[in-house]
């Protein structure tokens, strides 16, 4: 058996070449600068409705008349400002994760070098837009809800405390951006039936697949667990992540 491995984020893009230049930003979009971007794709669906990877490029201002995809974005370098079609105005910094819903009309302001690791949900057969949809912030210190009715089936552990809160979600609920938090608690060996992108804020822990490779992760690691790999989840300490998940079922 090889059974599929977790993905690890690196700033740098790939171990050999790194970051690889990419086609120009449309002309017709751009208000100021013309930028060289650069970019590697980690993780892509065989239909290409989901994409992540790593990516940047110098300073540079885009006119989006309707944000074609959603995207979720980790800042690692630089700062982004959105101005949206209300006028309002917000700037991503450095350690920030924020997306950009499909549909949202705004204006990309970047005064400087930026680099992200982003994950990007493209369906063409969604829903339309709704109106006066603006970019967001993914903000680690929202309140979580508790998850109830968890059962003892799932865990070789006791049944852990979980909280949730769901920041975005597409309309046809398939693409979801949230952030999570545990207690120490144990999964029972399973296969993952999403890709979900994570970024660890708080605690530790591990993930092994089907074959027995152990994957162990720390606050700041940033990985994605593509779908249909097997999965057991460990951490012996509390964990709290941002996630970006998209189930093709």
């Amino acid at each position: 058996m090889t059974d599929q491995t977790v993905i690890v984020f690196d700033r740098e893009g790939d171990p050999q070449s790194g970051l690889q230049p990419w086609d120009p930003i449309a002309a017709e979009t751009l208000v100021s600068g013309s930028p060289t971007q650069r970019g590697h794709t980690y993780f892509s669906t065989s239909s290409d409705r989901l994409t992540a990877g790593v990516w940047d490029a110098p300073a540079h201002v885009e006119q989006r008349d309707a944000y074609s995809v959603d995207e979720f974005m980790f800042l690692l370098e630089g700062s982004l400002g959105i101005e949206n079609e209300d006028g309002s105005r917000q700037t991503f910094h450095a350690g920030e994760a924020c997306f950009i819903p499909k549909g949202a009309v705004l204006q990309w302001q970047q005064s400087e070098y930026l680099r992200k690791f982003w994950v990007i949900h493209d369906n063409p057969d969604s829903a339309p837009a709704a109106a006066g949809l603006t970019a967001m912030l993914v903000d680690p210190g929202v309140a979580l809800t508790p998850v109830s009715g968890l059962e003892q089936a799932p865990f070789e552990s006791d049944i852990p405390q979980m909280g949730l809160q769901t920041l975005y979600q597409d309309p046809e609920g398939k693409f979801v951006v949230g952030v999570w938090d545990c207690s120490p608690m144990k999964r029972v060996p399973s296969t993952i039936e999403r890709s979900e992108l994570m970024h660890i804020l708080e605690g530790s822990g591990s993930i092994t697949n089907a074959d027995g490779v152990v994957f162990e992760f720390k606050a700041g690691d940033t990985f994605l667990v593509p779908v249909g790999m097997g999965y057991q989840w460990q951490n012996h300490e509390y964990v709290k992540k941002l996630f970006c998940s998209y189930t093709s079922l």
